[in-house]
């Protein structure tokens, strides 16, 4: 008897889509309540179903955009198995790159770092709909800045700004977050205070 099955195969996609990430939003992880009442809650508020965020419940909280450079930013999700062992889980990592080096992003990676996280990324790749696909990392045990560079560069030409790399380890693979109508989670079932932008 098989453990599990599939349910579904891949045929060759004829569209094409564009890389790399638009925005990034991050969520203080204990800001989001657990208390969505459908699908499956995984004990920080937001519930995921067929691989899916469907609700997203942060109460009176706020989500922290990012607006990032073109074509510098990226993430990536690691598959890591033991066949020896029995396990499997996925490790998550995004970074980030911000130009010029300010006061505020000084003591904003201050306290980045000392945060955990989840993160929702606003990729460039666009849905059947043309909205554009936004997934979210570390629901169940949070993402850390755990390294990264603050540089002026040497050139005139060098970069000027910021790296910084988030990363997780979670039971189960990234979501993508239910499509949204006009603006990104605008969703009727999410509870989200607002986007904080500046």
């Amino acid at each position: 008897m098989a453990c599990t099955s599939l349910t579904k195969g891949r045929e060759l996609q004829c569209d094409r889509i564009a890389g790399g990430i638009k925005n990034v939003y991050f969520g203080v992880y204990d800001d989001f309540n657990a208390n969505a009442t459908t699908g499956e809650i995984l004990g920080t508020g937001i519930v995921i179903a067929s691989g899916a965020v469907t609700d997203i419940e942060m109460g009176g909280n706020d989500l922290y955009r990012y607006t990032l450079p073109r074509g510098e930013s990226s993430l990536t999700e690691t598959i890591v198995g033991s066949t020896e062992n029995g396990t499997i889980h996925y490790t998550p990592q995004i970074t980030i790159k911000l130009n010029h080096l300010s006061t505020a992003d000084q003591n904003q990676v201050r306290l980045l770092a000392l945060s955990k996280l989840v993160v929702f990324a606003e990729l460039n790749e666009l849905n059947a709909t043309g909205k554009n696909v936004i997934v979210c990392m570390g629901v169940r045990n949070g993402m850390r800045l755990n390294s990264g560079t603050n540089l002026s560069g040497a050139a005139f030409g060098d970069h000027n700004g910021y790296s910084w790399t988030f990363d997780g380890m979670e039971e189960e693979p990234m979501s993508v977050v239910a499509d949204y109508t006009t603006t990104p989670f605008d969703n009727t079932a999410f509870t989200i205070n607002s986007i904080v932008i500046s």
